[in-house]
């Protein structure tokens, strides 16, 4: 069996020429140390195989160079985009970014907080799965820092960064009615998640605007936000005695399974029957069919959300005072949505 290195940063330093501190610089504080010696320390790092103990550094400088993110489902790629906007953010400050996803499940959402604790990560960033919100209490109490993503927090419970779902609830559904479409779906999601919740209360305050009763939105709710459970939800729209004209789905993938099952039965879309998305991802515009989609901000909700955890880390912690910022939503149309009649 091979034997672990035992190079040390004061062989770094011996072998370079240079002092502990100035070595302890490049790697930690490097826009303290010229080009030239940043350079040549990291040349003798890498011709030893120095690999610092990063266990140690954190015991010395009381926190950690990790921030940790909790989505609810990184086979969405709307979740993917976040995590690449917080990895930049993350990556600028000298930080790495965990990753890791609840399958929008409260319990392994609060095994992944119990985790983030232990580690004594520097900071999370939370899209909440419990709709009770006991794990983000519990997690609470261990003093870590966090920001909700993706939905708005309240005062006490830190930092959020979110979009407006109310407003792109409606977007999609008042797109539809200047349309003339008067049956309309709604592919929903699970029911207590917020972001559900929100995007639902938007479709019928559309309604309610335009004098319409809300019994016009049919919905029927999924166990899941994938393509499958789109599907699902498609053949489930095919079924039905009066089949609505226009369906509006909780997120893209439910609507790109919609999309699915009504391209295999022969329903022709836009024609037989209009589809609006939302988060707008990139496979939006690449489907059979180009999706209409309210649009997420995805990139912009990461970069942002870890900005503010920077800030609530960093050297200027005390002057930190918690921000609540709420994006607007845009709806993008494409081939899957036209007027009726």
């Amino acid at each position: 069996m091979r034997e672990r290195s035992t190079v040390g940063i004061k062989d770094v330093a011996r072998v370079a020429g240079v002092s502990v501190g100035t070595v302890s610089n490049v790697l930690n504080q490097p826009h303290r140390v010229s080009e030239a010696t940043r350079h040549h320390v990291r040349q003798v790092i890498a011709r030893l195989g120095y690999v610092r103990s990063e266990y140690a550094r954190q015991l010395r400088a009381g926190h950690s160079r990790i921030m940790a993110l909790l989505v609810l489902d990184m086979g969405n790629p709307f979740f993917v985009d976040i995590a690449r906007g917080a990895e930049r953010a993350a990556r600028d400050a000298g930080l790495g970014v965990m990753v890791c996803n609840s399958a929008q499940n409260p319990a392994e959402e609060a095994e992944y907080l119990s985790l983030f604790a232990e580690q004594r990560v520097r900071g999370a960033l939370i899209t909440p799965a419990d709709p009770s919100g006991a794990t983000l209490r519990d997690f609470r109490r261990h003093g870590i820092p966090y920001v909700v993503v993706d939905r708005v927090a309240g005062d006490e419970e830190g930092c959020s960064v979110a979009v407006d779902d109310v407003s792109g609830g409606a977007l999609a559904i008042r797109h539809l009615l200047t349309g003339g479409h008067r049956a309309l779906a709604f592919v929903s999601g699970p029911p207590h998640l917020r972001q559900v919740q929100d995007r639902r209360e938007g479709a019928l305050k559309a309604l309610a605007e335009a004098g319409l009763p809300a019994t016009l939105l049919r919905e029927l709710p999924t166990e899941r936000l994938d393509v499958a459970a789109g599907r699902d939800a498609g053949a489930r729209l095919l079924g039905l005695a009066d089949r609505p004209t226009a369906v509006f789905c909780a997120n893209d993938l439910l609507a790109l399974g919609v999309l699915q099952a009504l391209y295999t039965a022969g329903i022709r879309v836009p024609d037989d029957m209009s589809i609006v998305g939302y988060d707008d991802i990139e496979f939006a515009a690449a489907a059979t069919v180009p999706l209409t989609s309210v649009r997420q901000p995805a990139l912009t909700l990461g970069t942002i959300a870890a900005d503010l955890l920077l800030q609530e880390t960093g050297e200027r912690a005390s002057a930190h005072r918690h921000q609540h910022v709420v994006l607007r939503p845009e709806l993008v149309v494409r081939g899957s949505s036209r007027a009726w009649g």
